[in-house]
């Protein structure tokens, strides 16, 4: 079981931002994708993540085509795939009432009535809700206005709510390049605690530490070409493409 994209290409206007980009997630694993700015990375998340549909190739969810899949099945498929943007973009209510939503539009009609309409008004919160909080370390912070939360706090919450849903991919794009080290290192525990329990994760990321730290497999990214995929050991201790030795070292690469 794997979300992977197969040949696609993605064009905006008369720029071609990749021609034929293939890369498979296993469910179970962290695959961080790296690569300068401007080389597709936020294109290629949101392709992965069906926001965008590609003008030529194949999305995969579990061996469903999703562009040839009947509507049902596509926005069954969607509700597995979450993504935790750069910037958090939270609503203005309380950190409990964030984390609620994603279980409200993420889930079918028929259990979103049957498991939320009775909580709501409810002093207790959804278990979801708090499972997904005690994974990022904001249970204590349930009910606290999103106004008073630090930048950190808020991408935890960012990334509780995408998690609330029970999703099985999750897509993260910079999720911690304004943060400081300890919410960084939450989150980086939080994304290897959730892959343990079976969910698929890609991290877009410029921080080739990062990268280091938490990924099974890493994919170097540029000029819409995917240079070199393979496991993070190897990638950066031997990678395959002077490109990926001249990147990893900081050095422009053309």
């Amino acid at each position: 079981m794997a979300l992977r994209v197969e040949n696609v290409a993605r064009r905006f206007g008369e720029t071609t931002v990749f021609e034929a980009v293939s890369v498979t997630i296993e469910r179970g694993e962290i695959l961080a994708l790296i690569g300068p700015s401007g080389a597709g990375k936020s294109t290629l998340l949101r392709t992965l993540g069906l926001f965008e549909r590609p003008e030529a190739g194949t999305v995969r969810v579990d061996q469903t085509d999703i562009w040839a899949a009947t509507e049902r099945e596509r926005l069954t498929k969607r509700r597995s795939v979450g993504m935790v943007f750069q910037e958090p973009n939270l609503f203005g209510t309380t950190v409990r009432r964030n984390v609620e939503y994603g279980l409200r539009v993420r889930r079918s009609w028929r259990t979103r009535f049957r498991d939320l309409v009775p909580v709501i008004g409810n002093r207790t919160p959804p278990q979801p809700v708090v499972n997904a909080l005690s994974l990022v370390g904001m249970e204590d912070a349930i009910e606290t206005p999103v106004e008073s939360l630090s930048g950190g706090e808020a991408q935890r919450v960012a990334f509780a709510r995408a998690m609330a849903y029970d999703p099985t991919y999750l897509l993260f794009d910079e999720p911690t390049s304004d943060l400081d080290p300890r919410n960084t290192a939450v989150i980086e525990d939080a994304v290897i605690t959730a892959t343990r329990g079976e969910i698929g994760a890609v991290v877009a990321t410029h921080d080739m530490h990062q990268a280091q730290r938490i990924a099974d497999r890493v994919a170097l990214l540029l000029d819409g070409e995917v240079v070199e995929i393979g496991p993070t050991e190897q990638l950066f201790s031997s990678p395959q493409d002077p490109r990926t030795q001249k990147f990893i070292d900081g050095e422009l690469v053309y």
